[in-house]
């Protein structure tokens, strides 16, 4: 009897409990054991445009500056992490990719020390990939997932730059990639469907010619895509359906 009353006067208390601060103005916190945290589905990479880590971990660490990434890895291959993989990072911005429009609260940004115009460092290149791996073993994030700032946000940013070696990454199963020469595309293959399909916001078409580009075949052109690169994109739509 008395342990009943016990079981019972504790779910009124934990029934009139208030809210976490800033949640559910008027509502009572009634809390369910049927949660679990935020599972990231993508990695966003980019480039500091720094020429030395601590400046970038000065940023990054910054309240002014509110931005930040889960990870900062420099040239020389020390692997710094920031935020909690649990947590939503600021590093994304204003972003689109496959209808998606907010990529903070669905991914992991590791942050590449590096000035835009140089090589990614070898040793920052192998730190990544380990870092890589072990999401991999964690989460099951697609293949297709691993993305630039630059494809998620076309026209407003570049990075990584055109010499990221995208093509080494996709290797180890991070990322899509076709060996040339990829088959003719067949009759009719609308390209900036095409690159709306893979994932590109197509609002502004020479930004997301320009951002495909730049991700798989290391330029800055943002012409019209000529019949190889449609090719390419072909390729690249068939690898994306077959590995979902």
């Amino acid at each position: 009897m008395l342990r009943g009353l016990a079981v019972l006067l504790l779910a009124t208390l934990t029934a009139c409990a208030p809210l976490p601060a800033g949640q559910g103005r008027g509502a009572l916190w009634q809390p369910s054991p049927n949660f679990d945290q935020r599972r990231p589905n993508f990695v966003i990479l980019h480039q500091t445009t720094n020429d030395n880590a601590a400046k970038a971990l000065a940023t990054l660490t910054d309240p002014q500056r509110k931005v930040s990434a889960h990870y900062l890895i420099g040239r020389d291959g020390a692997l710094m992490q920031l935020v909690d993989e649990a947590s939503r990072a600021w590093h994304a911005g204003e972003s689109w990719w496959g209808g998606s429009t907010d990529l903070n609260s669905a991914s992991i940004g590791i942050e590449l020390d590096n000035t835009g115009e140089e090589e990614f460092a070898e040793a920052q290149i192998v730190a990544l990939l380990a870092l890589l791996d072990n999401l991999r073993t964690r989460y099951p994030i697609p293949a297709a997932n691993f993305l630039a700032h630059g494809d998620i946000a076309p026209g407003r940013k570049v990075d990584p730059s055109r010499l990221f070696p995208w093509q080494r990454l996709a290797a180890h199963g991070f990322g899509l990639w076709c060996e040339a020469p990829p088959p003719i595309p067949p009759a009719g293959f609308d390209t900036m469907l095409g690159l709306q399909a893979l994932g590109y916001d197509i609002a502004a078409p020479a930004a997301a010619r320009a951002a495909f580009r730049r991700h798989f075949a290391a330029s800055d052109n943002d012409a019209a895509l000529a019949p190889a690169e449609q090719a390419l994109l072909h390729c690249l739509l068939q690898k994306k359906v077959a590995r979902e």
